[in-house]
């Protein structure tokens, strides 16, 4: 692979550029030739195309890979940003909090410059270390095999930004011939070598003699899983379309026959993810517990809680509600803020302070119950548990409504979330995350950045 003559098929050929893209650039070696053959290929292809590279300074260590970069961007004619992780940092989970913080600076790099596309350097290597970590998490555990896959060629970032992962099925050393060839330099990143961390670990037991099989191994294993992991998507997505209905906003009905249809895993897993979205749950609740309760699902009614999900099964129907312990108290309402993990708070221009709280029982019980079969109990304590706004100071005040399924006031809305998916949704999820987005009335998921393919 040289910067003169792409792999074939081309990396990058399957990708749409038409608003641009923002190449993650750390100065290391994998990201480095990223931006290089990205700005080799935009320049034979649709040379108009926006490119931005974007360094995150962590502020962990004195000095940074970020004047560097700049200094490459420059001879190359690319636009290039440089932006720091500020504040404090956790003395605990740190690779995870530099994560999340790495992902929110390139989300709003992105979308000030009207960039939906998010590409970053992660190679073969990478993979493989990533499903061996999970693998090895899973050992003498019961889980579901779902972390096997790897990471996803693509991932929905809050529901509005793509991140592509291009270099999946490259190796770190073809990379480091590109910039050889190109008599370019890159930075070592001393962490990478600091074996207190898992990936540094993993790294170093895969540099023997037999680490090249090994990768071969891990990202073959990744392939299969992500089939599986897909597969089983679209069955669960399958049984949500013909089981699950909304009778009201944070109420899930499913028909009884869900939980006897025949296909288990696909069962288990909706149930997860519905009882995560119900719950505003950012993680899937345990397998096991939720084989457990799908196999309670087939006998007597009974009412049960998991994941902050009331389920209730009766002979309507088997309900799933938020439970009413622990709402979210009064607050300001932010713009923009995730409140209790299932509901997005709009304001857009509208001024003034407001409050938002859970409407509570006693305005649930003054509420119109439908005439559809639900039971009344059912949809007001559902109604309680859901978020409503005030314009005021302080309760009580003047209550403007939920504003889920109606704007109360113009440019506001309350709107739902999927849960487990709303801040990383792996490509590999997202049948399922658009039949549950469908069903409970959330925004649509914005087109893959895979020329020709949907999100659907």
């Amino acid at each position: 692979m040289t910067l003169e003559t792409e792999p074939a098929p081309s990396v990058f050929s399957q990708i749409d550029f038409t608003n641009g893209a923002v190449a993650a650039v750390s100065g290391g070696s994998d990201s480095t030739a990223l931006l290089l053959l990205l700005k080799d290929h935009l320049d034979r292809t649709a040379p108009a195309t926006k490119l931005l590279a974007v360094t995150i300074d962590h502020g962990l260590r004195p000095g940074s890979a970020a004047q560097a970069v700049a200094r490459l961007c420059l001879g190359r004619g690319i636009a290039h940003r440089t932006l720091v992780w500020s504040g404090r940092k956790p003395s605990t989970g740190m690779p995870a909090a530099a994560r999340e913080a790495r992902y929110r600076l390139l989300a709003e790099a992105a979308q000030a410059e009207g960039i939906g596309l998010i590409l970053t350097g992660h190679t073969a290597d990478d993979q493989a270390e990533t499903v061996l970590m999970r693998k090895a998490r899973e050992d003498g555990a019961r889980q579901d095999g779902r972390g096997l896959a790897g990471m996803a060629p693509a991932t929905l970032y809050d529901w509005r930004i793509w991140i592509a992962r291009p270099l999946l099925g490259t190796r770190r050393a073809a990379l480091r011939e590109v910039l050889q060839r190109a008599n370019v330099g890159w930075v070592e990143d001393p962490t990478n070598e600091d074996e207190a961390f898992e990936r540094p670990r993993i790294r170093a037991a895969l540099a023997d003699r037999n680490g090249t099989q090994r990768v071969e191994d891990a990202v073959a294993l990744a392939a299969r899983a992500a089939v599986e992991r897909e597969q089983l998507g679209h069955r669960a997505a399958a049984l949500i379309r013909g089981f699950a209905s909304r009778p009201a906003a944070g109420l899930i009905r499913l028909d009884p026959g869900f939980a006897t249809a025949g296909d288990e895993a696909a069962a288990v897993y909706a149930l997860r993810i519905l009882l995560a979205t119900v719950g505003g749950v950012a993680f899937l609740p345990d397998q096991v517990r939720s084989e457990a309760l799908l196999d309670r699902l087939r006998a007597a009614p009974f009412c049960a809680t998991l994941s902050r999900t009331v389920i209730d099964a009766r002979r309507a129907g088997l309900f799933l509600r938020r439970e009413t312990r622990n709402l979210p108290p009064a607050a300001p309402a932010v713009d923009n803020a995730l409140w209790d993990g299932r509901r997005r708070i709009k304001l857009g221009d509208e001024p003034g302070a407001f409050l938002i709280a859970p409407l509570g029982a006693a305005r649930a019980a003054k509420q119109a119950i439908p005439e559809d079969g639900t039971p009344p109990s059912l949809f007001r304590a559902a109604l309680a548990a859901e978020p409503v706004l005030w314009r005021a100071s302080e309760l009580p005040g003047e209550c403007l409504g939920s504003a889920q399924d109606s704007p109360v006031l113009p440019g506001m809305a309350v709107c739902p979330v999927v849960a487990p998916f709303a801040r990383f949704l792996p490509s590999f999820d997202l049948a399922p995350a658009g039949t549950v987005a469908a069903l409970i009335g959330a925004p649509l998921l914005p087109a893959t950045p895979f020329s020709g393919h949907t999100a659907g």
